[in-house]
């Protein structure tokens, strides 16, 4: 008897779940793909370009013609000067002396350094953003737009639909009778 009851629960517990999921059926169908067509778009890409450029530069001047031009220009003021001159004569030979010997000593001999100067350039690259895709499923065309290819099939999930009611409306006559007046 125990037996009996146990296998009544069980069965009807079984038909309680069956009949709820039979509220929410859904059938796993799959469409056969006609065609599949990317959706291109051209995406504007920053890109950093370097180009590598000589530049020559003049040599840094050492100082010692200008040094040594004071040192012989002073010396040579100094003993042409006499007196209160003397000191005047020193002076500007210092001056002349410095600047002579900075022309005579002449600028530095040329640099070539290589100097990387670097810009950020707009490239544009066509981008697949997603496929236009035309499937037919039950004897009907479909066009839906998807994130990828999806290859030959496509997967449904189909969800029935109880059928609209039929509606009547009065004391409407059928199509096709003439009306009354």
């Amino acid at each position: 008897m125990k037996k009996i009851h146990i296998q009544t629960a069980l069965l009807g517990s079984l038909l309680a779940m069956l009949s709820a999921a039979s509220l929410s059926v859904q059938a796993q169908e799959v469409g056969r793909v006609i065609s599949s067509t990317p959706i291109i778009q051209q995406v504007a890409v920053p890109r950093q370009v370097c180009n590598n450029e000589q530049v020559v530069t003049q040599g840094q001047k050492s100082g010692a013609g200008a040094a040594m031009g004071a040192i012989a220009g002073g010396a040579i003021g100094n003993s042409m000067g006499q007196g209160s001159g003397r000191a005047a004569a020193t002076m500007l030979g210092l001056f002349g002396g410095a600047i002579l010997g900075d022309k005579v000593e002449g600028a530095g001999t040329p640099e070539v350094r290589n100097v990387q100067n670097c810009s950020q350039q707009m490239f544009y690259e066509n981008r697949t953003m997603a496929y236009n895709v035309v499937y037919e499923f039950a004897g009907k065309q479909y066009t839906v737009q998807m994130p990828s290819d999806p290859g030959p099939t496509v997967r449904l999930q189909i969800t029935p639909m109880a059928p609209a009611p039929t509606q009547h409306y009065g004391n409407v006559p059928p199509p096709g009778s003439a009306p009354r007046y």
